[in-house]
Order: C-alpha cells, then structure tokens, then sequence
C-alpha cells in the first residue's frame, strides 16, 4: 500500500479496475445467457399468464427479471405481447415496473461478501462445461462459471481500489462529490457508457466495501444508474416498431420520474435503509463503512424500485396516456403495413423465444395466404386485368415476412442452439418456405388462367364454379388447421389435414369428371376452356399439397421431444 501522502500508480489501478470490470460483465453475460437458454420459454408463458391485473404484473415482471436477470428480453417479450394483441399497453407497464424491481437481484447477490471462494465456482463450472456431453449439464455449468466470475470480477475490483482508501487526493475529490447531484450526473453517465446497470452497482458496491463511500453518496449512485439503464431501453428500441419506444419511453418515465421524486428525501432515505439493514457497532470508521455500506447500498436499490411500484402503480394509465401522446398512432399503423412484427434480434441469444417469435411471425404469413386463395380463384374466373395484378401485391406481402424470417433463422442458426432448438429452425424453416411455394404457385397459376380467360374470352361454367368453390372452401378450412398446428404446436388439426387427402381427391375428381364432360360436348372453344379449368384445377391441388407438407412438418417435430427426453438425464 502507498503511504499516505505519496502517489499511486494509477495506471495499475485502471488496468485493475477495467479488467475487473471486464471479467465481471463476461460473467454476467454468460449467466444471462444460460438463464435464458433454460428458462425463456416457461418464463414466457408465466408473463403471457400473469396481465389478469396490475399486481400480478409486478410480481410476474420481477420474478422473470430476477430469474433471467435481463431486464430488457422482459421488456422485448412485452412489446411483443403488445403488438400480437395479448396485451394492452397499460396491461405491459405493471410488468416493466415489476421488472425494475427484478434487476435488484443482482445487487443483492453481490453484497454477500463471497469473493474468496470465486476461482472455486469458477473452476467447478468450466469442468461441469467441458467435461460433460449433457446439454443440461454444460448450461448449468456456464451459469456457474458465469457467476464465478462475475465475484472473481469484483474481487479484482476490491483489490485495485484498495490503495485509493490511504490516498488523500481521492478522498478529498469524494469529499466535494458530496452532493447527490454529481453523483447522479456521474453514475448516469458512467451506466450510459458501459450498458448495464448491474456493472454500476457492482463498481458502487466495490467501493462501499473498501470504505471509500458513504451510504448517501451510494444512493445517489443508486439512482444514477438507474436512470443511465433507460438509455440501453432506448437505444434497444431504434429501428423497432413504435410499440417497443412506447415501452422504452415508459421505463425512462417510471426511473426518471422516480429518482426526481426521492432525490428530495435522500437523508431520510439513507435513516430509513441502515435500520433495515445489518449493522456492526463493534467495529469503527472505515472499517464499519466497509462492512455495512455494501448490503446497504444493495437494500437502498431494492426499496427504492419498490417504492416507486407503489408509488406508480395506480398510474398505469396515465403512463399509456402520456406514451401514446409522445408517440402517437401513424397513419402507417393504421394501415396495418405489412412488415415483420415479432423478429426482434435481441431474442437471438435466447434461441427458445426468438423460435417463439418465428412460429408468430409464420402465422402472420398465413393471414395473408387465406385471403388471397378465396380472392385469387374468385379473380380468376372473374376477375379483369386490373383487379388481377392485386394478386402480385398479395403475394409480395407474403415475401415481406417470408424473406426477413430466412434471414432470422439464418442469424438464429449462427448462435449456439441446441440439438433441439436446431431442429425446430430447420422446420420452421421449411415451414415458410411452403407458406411462400403456396403464394407463388397462386400468384403464377391463377393470374395466368385469368389473363388466358380474358384474352380468349373464356367463360367459367357455373357447375365447374360451384366444383371449385367447393373445394377452395375445404383448401381454406385445411389451411388454416395446419396454420393453427404451427402456431399451437398442436398435433391434432396437422393430423386431420393429412387425412384429408382422401377428401381433396374426390373433390379434385368431381372436377375432372365434370370437366372431360364439357371436353367431349359439343361446346365452344371446349378444348382451351378444358386447358384452362385444367390448369385452375393443378393450383388447387398444389395448394393442398404444399398444406399436407406444413402438417407433416407439425407431426415431425413430435421426434424432437423424443430425443430430448433421451437426452436429458
């Protein structure tokens, strides 16, 4: 230790801080990760559960925050509940704020003073990673190792800013940070720069357990950091849709909102925090700083998100009003324009929710099919040259969603999923690809019968329009079970479209029949109006070839849980 009075060799200092720093963010990001990976999708559904009223929000928003620590995959899962209809915008902000008080977790954590034992977590989970072969027991493992490191981390931390305890420059620039405000300004801007709130908390708890803070000088960091956090929500929701900057712009209100609220009772905050929280009157000066501050700080950041929950949480509307206003409605929205919904890339390191996102984003592809068989056969045999080229705009409408899901798979795949998550990617990949064969088979058949029609002058029967009509009803109907087996992962409307093949050939037959019949009449032009029912005829069967290829998909991916269960021990 440097005497007092002398110089310190700041740059071992940096160096340790930084590295410490770094090793401590790597640790948090494998363990968020892993969470994630393990978790994500059971802690979907207890979000998609808990909306039936604002306090289950809270606790639904907390409780998956706390588990995955990550409270901006909360916040995406959210939006995207928001944009799917499940939930309103006013249901999604008792979550955000519940997810607020989730984050505290990671300070709680961190208070507890078991940095010795760091390198041993460490080495017990890189050996459960690299010496296993089980999926589950390599992930365990990560989250092990990630958490090792995030107290090694800290221990590295602790270690290169004991000397500044002795250093009376530093102790004097602490000294004239004593206003709350500078440290505001300071945490906000260091949490800013470094994207993670938690990173904030553990450099503040850092330095509480070196003594070289007070506990009203660490609130005032407390609330810096929280408000710097609401810059990772803002800049996650650029390139978004408008519901996510409505949800980013309800975070920054809620911590901004609450920060401006206690910065008046700072002092009272600080009496209130230490007759909570353990005390040691055995010990003196920065000694008992040292053993107090830490679990203090950590307490100040949990009871400062609750009481702003409580303080908020009858406002919920007011929120939704005020966001809506700053963000209004456009005429784009309005329109319903058709542009990918649910791909949120900051669900990729979560391969179990971006697959989610993949089967909602498939189902809106198969709302733009169904209308456009009913349409397009109908513009088929009735349709003229202009209400034909609709077709082209529906199809690409069905390539709007179809090539940004290849390109999300694409990314998805890149990550490191598992033998399952692989799996269900590859046949969500297939999945699209009928869903775009059914459009463009449409688009390539239908607008060609219908311009031959017109060209020829053709003229549909009105027992061959009844035979198709007939049969695009039971296309539709098989669509959209086949839709609803994807999007439900529900094997017994995939297994009636595959039986309906028995139903499809007597319809298509029904038409064959009637169509040779006109052939050998004696009717005009009988033989390009038979080439032309033909062809009208081949689309259809296409269509219900390409929905029994999406059923049998469905029915396939029964095999992954097979294996899985082999798997897993």
């Amino acid at each position: 230790m440097t005497p007092s009075g002398q110089s310190l060799e700041i740059g071992a200092i940096l160096m340790g801080l930084a590295g410490g720093l770094a090793i401590f963010l790597y640790g948090m990001e494998l363990l968020t990760n892993a969470l994630k990976a393990s978790t994500g999708k059971r802690l979907k559904n207890l979000l998609a559960r808990m909306t039936t009223n604002r306090f289950k929000g809270v606790v639904a928003g907390a409780l998956v925050t706390a588990i995955i620590q990550s409270s901006s995959v909360t916040t995406v899962l959210v939006v995207g509940f928001v944009s799917a209809g499940l939930m309103h915008l006013q249901q999604s902000i008792p979550i955000i704020m519940g997810a607020s008080i989730g984050t505290t977790i990671t300070a709680q954590i961190i208070a507890f003073k078991i940095t010795h034992f760091a390198l041993l977590i460490v080495a017990l989970g890189f050996a459960m990673q690299f010496l296993s072969r089980n999926e589950v027991i390599q992930r365990t493992g990560t989250m092990i190792f990630g958490f090792g490191l995030i107290f090694f981390g800290m221990s590295l931390m602790g270690d290169a800013t004991s000397p500044l305890r002795d250093y009376p420059p530093f102790i004097k620039f602490l000294q004239e940070m004593k206003h709350p405000l500078y440290g505001i300004l300071a945490s906000a801007a260091f949490t800013a720069v470094v994207q993670s709130s938690s990173a904030t908390t553990g450099v503040i708890i850092v330095l509480a357990t070196q003594g070289l803070i007070s506990l009203d000088q660490g609130i005032a960091l407390v609330f810096g950091a929280n408000i710097g956090t609401c810059v990772t929500a803002l800049l996650a929701s650029i390139g978004k849709s408008r519901e996510a900057l409505r949800t980013a712009l309800v975070h920054i209100l809620f911590n901004t909102l609450g920060v401006i609220v206690w910065f008046w009772f700072i002092p009272e905050f600080a009496t209130f925090i230490r007759d909570i929280s353990p005390q040691h009157p055995e010990l003196q000066g920065i000694k008992r700083l040292a053993a107090e501050t830490p679990r203090q700080i950590a307490n100040a950041h949990t009871m400062f998100n609750v009481g702003n929950t409580i303080l908020f949480i009858g406002f919920t509307a007011w929120f939704a009003r005020l966001v809506t206003w700053l963000v209004p409605v456009t005429e784009e929205e309005k329109a319903h324009k058709v542009m990918p919904k649910y791909l949120d890339k900051t669900l990729l390191d979560t391969p179990s929710l971006a697959l989610d996102r993949v089967r909602m984003e498939i189902g809106r592809m198969a709302e733009h099919l169904l209308p456009m068989l009913r349409k397009g056969v109908q513009l088929a045999m009735d349709g003229n040259a202009r209400e034909l080229s609709e077709l082209n705009h529906m199809d690409s409408e069905v390539g709007m969603l179809h090539g940004p899901i290849l390109d999300y798979l694409q990314e998805l795949s890149k990550g490191n999923l598992s033998s399952r998550e692989a799996e269900l990617a590859h046949h969500y990949l297939a999945i699209a690809s009928y869903y775009e064969n059914i459009g463009d088979s449409l688009k390539l058949h239908l607008i060609h019968v219908g311009r031959k029609r017109l060209a020829e002058g053709l003229v549909v029967g009105e027992e061959t329009r009844k035979l198709i009509e007939e049969m695009v009803d039971t296309l539709i109907q098989l669509l959209e079970k086949a839709t609803q087996a994807v999007t439900r992962m529900n094997r017994k409307p995939a297994r009636k479209v595959v039986k309906a093949k028995t139903e499809i050939n007597r319809l298509a037959a029904d038409i064959e029949r009637h169509v040779v019949r006109r052939m050998t009449a004696d009717a005009p032009r009988r033989r390009l109006t038979y080439q032309t029912e033909t062809e009208l005829l081949e689309a259809l069967k296409r269509v219900y070839y390409f929905t029994k290829r999406i059923a049998k998909e469905v029915l396939n991916m029964d095999t992954i849980k097979k294996k899985e269960k082999q798997e897993t021990p």
